[in-house]
């Protein structure tokens, strides 16, 4: 086991950091639930609701995804130690890496959903979403092009706001709920975390925190009949080269291309979001090529669709609060090893059966926390309410999802005509929600830069913000699920809101210098 301290060579030169620390466990507790949390809705969804057979869920799915978070996770471990080398550092944190939860919903309900309900062959619907992440890996792989240009061009308020959206409203809200669902095994973990990882205070022994949470929500749950062994997938799964299920997949693609235009959006989501994590690291100490992240998030999801995983893979938000727990490299290798060997074994049924839910979602909830105040910390107090401006769209996706998926459940078109009903009896906007969901990741960057430009007087970068996001919602980048020209009142209202920049600034309209704000 390593020490937080660096090494020193007997000639007194710095060495490289060591592989793993003390912290490290704390770290890889909280990596470990969010992963966790995801694999077990993906195989959940897709054995219990589509119908697919535990040889393809337990022999193929989870395999692929423990290859691709092996390759992955190493790959940022491997990162973190040549930057701790390169700037004589041990405290350097590797990135998080993982499944993106908004971008497996989509694959879910937005790939395999509606391919398994026309063919009514779950089988079949694994290949085409199989196809569909070697598609997706190869997108994460050009945005490596453009990310660093990208990050370059956007204010920081822009990209950390956008993430805060994502991190409160569903790495935050959602487990917080599960908490008060479940109170008795949720408040005694999220108080544990509340005591050891927000106030500092240390544990009996200690034991880490996050290792600590969640043996006392498993003890409870075994306890209160919540939790229970079993022995459900229990095997060895070897990962098997799916390359010929994949080419069924693409066949079956080229008949089909509307299927992409759904793929195509969610994967620019998914490399501006890797791009933003890379700057919320950099916010915290750590700075990372966007360009080798970008490439390793596609080539991790291409290595995990050639052993049968279905779902892209992407750096993880949270950076800052493994920073925060002290974690510098072994926990990202260790948690990749760790479901590498889930996969290999078979143990993610036994292991949902174990740990409850609610056990979990404390550390969930601390990470959510941590990079949403990054988002106000890390940026110029008078850019703040830039940051919240990101925020927003983040908000409206949970009540479009919610929605949604709470009148598909109950058989009710989601048609216009009963959003002109809720609107008028209801007041429930959901038009706008709907609109604001779509791409909220790139919704939230843009307004976000924008008003970050405007708080420093560039009028004319406001103007190129809008007419950005003009182009792109006209080409339904943002505000539709699918790809397509069109020119609706929002490409209208972006046009005027461009125009009404560019003229503020041709007229050398400039901020009032006696009017500062501290937001």
């Amino acid at each position: 086991m390593g020490s937080n301290a660096m090494n020193k060579s007997h000639s007194g030169s710095i060495a490289a950091p060591a592989w793993f620390c003390r912290n490290d466990f704390n770290g890889f507790w909280a990596l470990f639930a969010d992963n966790l949390a995801n694999m077990v809705i993906a195989s959940g969804i897709c054995s219990g609701l589509f119908g697919m057979p535990d040889a393809i869920v337990y022999g193929r799915i989870l395999p692929g995804l423990g290859m691709s978070l092996l390759f992955g996770l190493g790959f940022y471990a491997y990162k973190a130690r040549q930057l701790g080398i390169k700037e004589g550092r041990d405290d350097v944190t590797a990135l998080p890496y993982g499944i993106s939860t908004p971008v497996l919903f989509v694959y879910l309900f937005g790939v395999i959903g509606p391919v398994n309900q026309a063919t009514g062959d779950p089988e079949l619907a694994w290949k085409v979403a199989l196809a569909a992440a070697c598609v997706g890996g190869f997108v994460e792989c050009l945005g490596s092009i453009l990310g660093p240009w990208i990050k370059r061009v956007t204010p920081r308020a822009g990209m950390l706001g956008t993430l805060a959206g994502i991190a409160l409203v569903w790495i935050a809200t959602v487990p917080l709920a599960e908490i008060f669902e479940h109170p008795e095994i949720g408040f005694p973990c999220l108080a544990l975390i509340l005591a050891g990882l927000v106030a500092g205070i240390k544990m009996p022994g200690g034991v880490p925190t996050g290792l600590l949470a969640i043996g006392v929500g498993t003890l409870i749950g075994l306890l209160t009949g919540v939790s229970h062994l079993s022995t459900v997938g229990l095997g060895v799964h070897l990962p098997l080269l799916s390359v010929s299920p994949m080419l069924d997949g693409f066949r079956y693609l080229l008949g089909h291309p509307v299927v992409l235009a759904g793929v195509i959006p969610i994967e620019i989501y998914n490399f501006i979001e890797t791009m933003n994590n890379v700057e919320s690291a950099e916010a915290a100490g750590d700075r990372y090529d966007v360009r080798p992240c970008q490439l390793a998030d596609g080539l991790g999801t291409i290595v995990g669709s050639v052993f049968g995983a279905c779902f892209p893979t992407t750096v993880y938000i949270g950076h800052p609060a493994y920073k925060r727990l002290g974690s510098r490299i072994g926990y990202a290798l260790g948690v990749g090893i760790a479901f590498f060997l889930i996969a290999l074994f078979g143990l993610m049924g036994p292991l949902n059966d174990l740990i409850p839910k609610a056990a979990v979602a404390p550390m969930l909830v601390f990470v959510g926390c941590v990079i949403t105040a990054q988002a106000f910390t890390a940026v110029p107090k008078t850019q703040a309410i830039a940051s919240a401006v990101a925020m927003i769209p983040h908000i409206s996706s949970l009540l479009h999802v919610k929605i949604s998926s709470l009148l598909a459940h109950l058989r009710i078109p989601f048609d216009e005509g009963l959003k002109a009903d809720l609107l008028r009896f209801q007041g429930m906007h959901l038009r706008g929600h709907e609109a604001l969901s779509q791409g909220a990741i790139i919704i939230g960057l843009l307004w976000g830069g924008l008003v970050a430009t405007l708080l420093d007087g560039r009028l004319k970068v406001a103007g190129h913000f809008a007419t950005v996001a003009g182009v792109l919602s006209a080409l339904g980048v943002i505000h539709r699920w699918s790809l397509g020209i069109s020119f609706d009142r929002l490409v209208l209202g972006y046009v005027l809101m461009a125009m009404l920049f560019y003229a503020l600034h041709g007229l050398g309209s400039s901020r009032d210098a006696g009017l500062e704000h501290e937001w």
